[in-house]
């Protein structure tokens, strides 16, 4: 049975954290990025959208060593830290985070809400050496009911994926959080457009969606982070951002739920989702529904 959705909060403030975690310093980036949180709170955030790998950095040398940081999901010291601030703050929050379930190693982001834990989201599309430690997502595109409108997350590669912007939209999504540590892609100059801007922009225009995406600052073991952090509204344009190339920094606009909504009707004949010709593609893409819903 699908879940009805709370009553739903017209206009609120999503926050997009853009963050400096240090390799390996548990305690101290999760410390850190509930200050910023507060701030972020402060200035009236009701979602808050933390970096991929938020509590650990990224550029694990070793599979032992990913093992060692991540923790299970959401009994975890890091997924305690920020369940008590949704819960104490009364916000929703999306953090990236390494889980260990058994044997396992996931590259995930945890969903917490003020009654507590949602949920979780498992990393579909790994990068690189992700390969090496991490096993693909198995919990499918998950959509949260919450107060402020039905959430989605993706998490950095994954939004190079057209089909997860559009499955998510199809079920229902208004917003997507997206947990990310973006590096230079091949051809990028320091000054020049970010090909996740792109990505993120395209994928918020085509399907009426709200795109958080929380990115990281900082130089990890050689690796640069791309910074620049971004909140598309569902129209596809800026609504805030993008964040600075080397400064953790925190990005805030106001999202109009009932607004986004009626903005996929584009004019008296176009609708974004209606108008797909499902009778020469497949409405679902071929994609079973995955029950991971709440």
């Amino acid at each position: 049975m699908q879940p009805s959705d709370p009553q739903p909060v017209p206009t609120a403030y999503v926050a997009s954290l853009q963050t400096a975690p240090a390799m390996g310093e548990v305690a101290a980036n999760v410390a850190r990025s509930i200050e910023l949180a507060e701030e972020a709170i402060a200035r009236g955030a009701r979602l808050v959208v933390l970096p991929e790998l938020a509590n650990t950095g990224y550029m694990f040398e070793s599979r032992e060593e990913a093992y060692a940081l991540a923790e299970p999901v959401p009994e975890g010291p890091s997924s305690r830290a920020w369940i008590a601030l949704a819960e104490r703050r009364g916000i929703y929050l999306v953090a990236g985070i390494a889980e260990r379930c058994g044997d396992r190693l996931y590259n995930s982001a945890l969903v917490a809400g003020p009654q507590g834990y949602i949920g979780t989201y498992r990393k579909l599309h790994l990068w690189g050496d992700e390969n090496l430690y991490f096993e693909a997502g198995d919990l499918g595109l998950p959509v949260f009911h919450t107060e402020l409108g039905r959430l989605g997350v993706a998490i950095c590669y994954d939004g190079w994926f057209p089909e997860v912007y559009r499955l998510l939209a199809l079920r229902g999504a208004d917003l997507v959080a997206v947990p990310t540590n973006w590096v230079p892609m091949p051809g990028q100059t320091p000054d020049g457009p970010a090909m996740a801007h792109a990505l993120a922009i395209a994928g918020a225009h085509s399907n009426g969606l709200t795109v958080v995406c929380a990115d990281r600052v900082g130089i990890e073991r050689g690796q640069p982070f791309v910074g620049r952090s971004l909140i598309v509204g569902s129209q596809g344009w800026t609504a805030a951002g993008p964040a600075s190339a080397d400064r953790e920094e925190i990005l805030l606009a106001a999202v109009d739920l009932k607004a986004a909504r009626r903005g996929r009707q584009l004019n008296a004949f176009n609708h974004v989702l209606r108008d797909r010709r499902c009778d020469v593609y497949d409405e679902r893409l071929g994609a079973a529904d995955t029950p991971a819903q709440r």
